[in-house]
């Protein structure tokens, strides 16, 4: 047997250090990759996307206001229907409303998510809801 010099690396440890050398590179591949997949967004881009969040608030919180006054109207205290009834009818008549408000306005309903329709009807069963209990009062 021989006697390994201080300065000397077993086999094994070689290996295991060309490994991990090479797994540090697939790492760094990989990052590089998911860093080229995040779009940077340019102040224009950033300009419109904020200005399109505000006409999808004003348009929905008009909706809901609007939904309000015609249920006060039609319904008013509502005791003789299924409240739960009427809240189905405003957001299913709301959403295909704001699909087409939405497409005449430029904003591109197709690039909508799950989270961004949510949003929007929940603002429009919020306005619905307090305007109808505001003039209930």
């Amino acid at each position: 047997m021989s006697k390994q010099s201080p300065k000397s690396k077993p086999i094994t440890e070689q290996a295991k250090t060309t490994e991990i050398l090479a797994k540090n590179s697939v790492v760094s591949a990989e990052t590089s990759e998911r860093k080229n997949l995040i779009k940077e967004i340019t102040p224009e881009e950033k300009q419109k996307a904020h200005r399109e969040g505000i006409i999808k608030t004003i348009v929905a919180s008009a909706l809901g206001i609007i939904a309000g006054l015609i249920a006060s109207s039609l319904y008013g205290t509502g005791e003789n229907k299924a409240w739960y009834a009427i809240l189905m009818i405003v957001i299913g008549f709301t959403y295909f409303l704001q699909k087409l408000i939405y497409s005449q306005l430029n904003i591109d309903t197709i690039e909508f998510k799950f989270k961004d329709w949510f949003y929007v009807e929940f603002i429009v069963i919020d306005f619905f809801l307090v305007t109808w209990t505001l003039l209930l009062n």
